[in-house]
């Protein structure tokens, strides 16, 4: 901003005060204009408006719009390839390759584009167990970025921790900043390139606020997995007896949602460790899809829409009556709100418990409406559907989806982030699920009485009523009837549920098109499962689902 016009901006006088001894220019940046060092979420907001890079909606949300890219520039993520990734590193879709020299040249022209600029840096950690915390420098351009790092991770007011800290990996966002992919190597002009051996990720060319948090968490999911923790996309809470849940799932089938139970005490919202300890969250904030958010529904998430802290991305508003609407997505159907994890009633305020769980679910969202409500799996069953990470994505969620949802697995439901081969993370989860005896359930948030277009979603009622039975272990000693094709337990009752709304069958008009889709959901498992099947036991490998007999 002051490279063209020499403004006093609102927290100059303050920029230093709370600067780390261990400067930008040791990581390379020279002739900056001024540097903002862990200004409080306040001074964040004046800068925000002051800069016109967002506006502060009734009851406080700040708001923002971050342009073209609505959601995550998935194909457009790249890991360098180095000594330490080489062996160690998924390579393919997810991961692609990129050579240090590309990556030394890119780090070289982002250090130019950032001379005579002014920065904003939040130096936070990631990991809340103290035994894992990883510290964490955010560097970015945008104050509502620094925001946003705040409010996603885990932070201090500590002014000695922050005057001795020193990074263990830095985050680099510039939305500016666009590649050439002629000359960088990337695939457009956007690019999200992690170098493990630099300790380094820039984020260049995207507003999108999620590729900040999502590019912390893709390290995790790299380097926990050496200290003998199964980093996890996950949601968890706990109950009054210390009972943790996990709920696994991609983005829009209801993590946020479901986990955030007035009855029980939330541990975080999406990325989580499970050590020989116990389950801690990785972040220190949440980042939940509002669209047609209700207050009925999902009060608690909700009245973070109109709290003070809260950054809106591309919500609709009101620019004269200030007032927010989440059922609009004029914008795009991927609204997001992210806010700090106190914000909702009823947390874990330490971020982790020394408890293991004993219930996991697989959240899926079947848009083809074929699958039950909620399942029961053995151990060699939950190992399947953890490889095979069945759902639909959701409008909205990655560049190029439109607006029907699209079928896709997802392996350990959340393939996007996974850096390791899913059968090093499975085996991970099958470790401690059967030290720990924990249930595994599949649950259905999509649709029931036709596909997406002809039925409709399930009652987020009837899903918690499920949830919170099979949690409570009512679902312990009710009948179950075994499914045809899946050979998952099915419960024929559950308190507070209609039975009919147990079997997916009754709700179908036309039946034999129920089996015809169930048959080519099926169909569509066993073709997946053949690209992880080499690395997987006979029993898991028959765990699978079976075809209709003609």
């Amino acid at each position: 901003m002051s490279k063209y016009l020499k403004f006093k901006t609102p927290a100059l006088k303050e920029a230093t005060e709370l600067a780390s001894d261990f400067r930008l220019k040791n990581q390379g940046f020279g002739n900056l204009d001024r540097v903002y060092w862990n200004l409080p979420e306040e001074a964040l907001y004046e800068e925000i408006v002051f800069r016109n890079e967002g506006k502060i909606t009734k009851k406080g949300p700040i708001l923002v719009n971050t342009g073209k890219h609505t959601a995550r520039a998935a194909a457009d993520k790249f890991i360098v390839q180095e000594e330490s990734t080489n062996d160690n590193i998924w390579w393919g879709v997810y991961n692609r390759p990129f050579s240090t020299e590309k990556f030394n040249q890119i780090m070289g022209r982002v250090q130019a584009y950032c001379q005579d600029e002014e920065l904003f840096v939040q130096d936070v950690y990631a990991a809340a167990d103290p035994e894992y915390k990883l510290a964490v420098r955010v560097i970015t351009e945008n104050a509502w970025h620094s925001l946003f790092a705040r409010n996603m991770f885990l932070t201090t007011d500590n002014r000695e921790e922050l005057k001795n800290f020193v990074p263990e990996f830095t985050v680099i966002a510039l939305p500016g900043l666009k590649l050439n992919p002629s000359l960088d190597g990337t695939r457009t002009d956007t690019g999200i390139i992690i170098n493990f051996a630099e300790r380094t990720a820039i984020i260049a060319n995207s507003l999108y606020g999620g590729e900040i948090k999502k590019s912390v968490f893709t390290v995790l999911n790299f380097l926990l997995t050496f200290e003998d923790v199964l980093p996890m996309h996950c949601s968890a809470n706990v109950g009054k007896d210390e009972d943790v849940a996990l709920f696994f799932g991609l983005s829009g089938t209801g993590k946020t949602t479901l986990s955030a139970d007035p009855r029980r005490r939330l541990i975080g919202d999406d990325e989580h460790g499970w050590s020989s300890e116990g389950v801690f969250n990785i972040e220190g904030g949440c980042y939940a899809k509002v669209i047609r958010l209700s207050s009925e529904n999902e009060p608690e998430i909700y009245a973070t829409t109109r709290s003070f802290g809260t950054i809106l991305e591309n919500v609709v508003f009101d620019p004269v009556s200030r007032h927010i609407d989440l059922d609009d997505d004029m914008i795009t159907e991927n609204t997001r709100a992210s806010y700090p994890i106190d914000l909702i009633p009823n947390i874990v305020p330490e971020g982790y418990v020394h408890s293991h769980p004993k219930n996991i679910i697989f959240l899926t969202c079947d848009a083809s409406g074929v699958l039950p409500p909620i399942a029961r799996l053995n151990p060699e069953q939950a190992q399947y559907h953890f490889i095979s990470g069945y759902t639909s994505k959701i409008a909205g969620t990655e560049i190029g989806l439109g607006i029907e949802p699209e079928l896709t697995f997802s392996a350990c439901f959340g393939a996007p982030f996974m850096v390791r081969h899913p059968s090093e993370y499975a085996e991970m989860l099958k470790q401690r699920m059967l030290k720990h005896n924990s249930n595994v359930w599949l649950v259905n948030t999509g649709w029931v009485g036709g596909r997406f277009g002809v039925g409709k979603r399930i009652s987020i009622r009837h899903t918690r009523n499920m949830l919170n039975a099979a949690l409570e272990g009512k679902l312990n000693n009710v009948e179950y009837r075994k499914d045809r094709l899946f050979g998952f337990e099915v419960p024929l009752t559950c308190p507070d549920v209609p039975e009919d709304v147990l079997e997916p069958l009754n709700s179908w008009s036309n039946k034999d098109e129920y089996w015809q889709r169930y048959d080519a959901l099926a169909s569509r498992f066993i073709e997946n499962f053949k690209l992880y099947a080499n690395a997987c036991s006979d029993e898991v490998k028959a765990a699978g689902p079976v075809r209709l007999k003609k």
